[in-house]
């Protein structure tokens, strides 16, 4: 059976070629009961839109904004690298993105930023940011401005963003779990937990899968409080060490960035590859420190898959189109030494 035509729902409706165009691309000058007339025949026919071709005829071009913050994170710079590639490859479907740096941590400039972003110009906008009230409102006044937001790799559950595009972190959180247990034996041992900041969703939902974990099948671990460094590699050392010195730990879990300050303080320590270590996203530095046996295990996502994901979704929330679910489904990764993709 062929598929139905704008031919096919204009005579269903019984109006005009001219007026069916108008209503499917939402223009003025129609009336309530006649775009009720066209959207009932569409419901009927069991018409889906070409969203591609009619966007080529029209000549459309999505011009996306990606938000990042500029701080030296491996991670961050991998995401930036992998969304150039992807916008690369997104060119041949009229895809443009601009990507804009923020300073780490200052949502505050992230807001204004948010704020300068003119509907006419673009067509939507992903970002990675930690969720405050600020940024919340500004999320929220974009939005209402029709401009459809993407949080990137950690959540903004509490924003109203479109949706979300990145592993789930929770389960990334109850995976590091099962890991650091079964590396450590399920001897009663201590385990230090380090983070950037506890303000990112995704280090929130880590800790919280973790914890879930660590009491249900390895109750004779210890998870010590979260340590925050705010990025600071000299704030991470002093932590360890007020930590080190008032009890012995068996392990760290590092929520987020920060491997090459824990691997340099744990050599300053004389602790490199004496106590389990077990971390988040593969990075050039992880990737070095899995194969010298600094590391033990990484909980990664494909960046790759991230960036093109984060315009695929960008696209069809412009186009008001459904989104492919399974194809916009993030793998948790599990990387230890033996498996190091090359």
């Amino acid at each position: 059976m062929s598929r139905p035509t704008v031919n096919d729902i204009a005579r269903e409706a019984g109006v005009s070629l001219a007026t069916v165009d108008r209503v499917l691309n939402a223009r003025p000058g129609v009336r309530d009961k006649t775009i009720f007339a066209v959207n009932e025949a569409i419901a009927r026919l069991g018409y889906i839109r070409d969203m591609a071709a009619a966007n080529l005829a029209r000549s459309r071009r999505y011009r996306m904004a990606v938000f990042l913050p500029d701080g030296g994170g491996q991670f961050v710079q991998t995401v930036a690298a992998a969304m150039e590639e992807a916008a690369q490859q997104a060119a041949a479907t009229r895809t443009e993105m601009t990507l804009i740096r923020y300073p780490a941590g200052d949502t505050h400039s992230l807001a204004a930023l948010l704020a300068g972003v003119d509907p006419d110009e673009v067509a939507g906008v992903a970002l990675m940011a930690p969720e405050t009230p600020v940024l919340r409102d500004a999320v929220r006044a974009l939005r209402h401005r029709a401009v459809p937001v993407v949080a990137l790799a950690s959540d903004l559950p509490n924003a109203g963003c479109d949706h979300f595009v990145g592993i789930d972190s929770r389960a990334a959180g109850r995976t590091a779990g099962v890991l650091m247990g079964r590396f450590l034996g399920n001897r009663p041992q201590r385990v230090a937990v380090l983070a950037e900041t506890m303000l990112l969703r995704d280090a929130i939902e880590r800790r919280r899968g973790f914890d879930e974990v660590m009491l249900a099948d390895f109750a004779t671990v210890d998870v010590l409080p979260t340590l925050e460094t705010h990025g600071a590699t000299e704030a991470l050392r002093r932590g360890l060490a007020e930590v080190l010195s008032s009890t012995e730990i068996g392990g760290i879990y590092l929520l987020g960035s920060g491997h090459r300050a824990l691997t340099a303080a744990l050599e300053g320590m004389g602790l490199l590859g004496r106590v389990v270590v077990i971390g988040h996203e593969l990075t050039l530095h992880s990737r070095s420190a899995l194969q010298s046996g600094h590391i033990h295990a990484v909980i990664a996502q494909n960046p790759g898959h991230l960036a093109r994901s984060t315009l695929r979704v960008l696209r069809a929330k412009a186009d008001r189109a459904p989104i492919d679910e399974g194809q916009e489904q993030l793998r948790i990764d599990i990387v230890i030494r033996e498996n190091l993709p090359d």
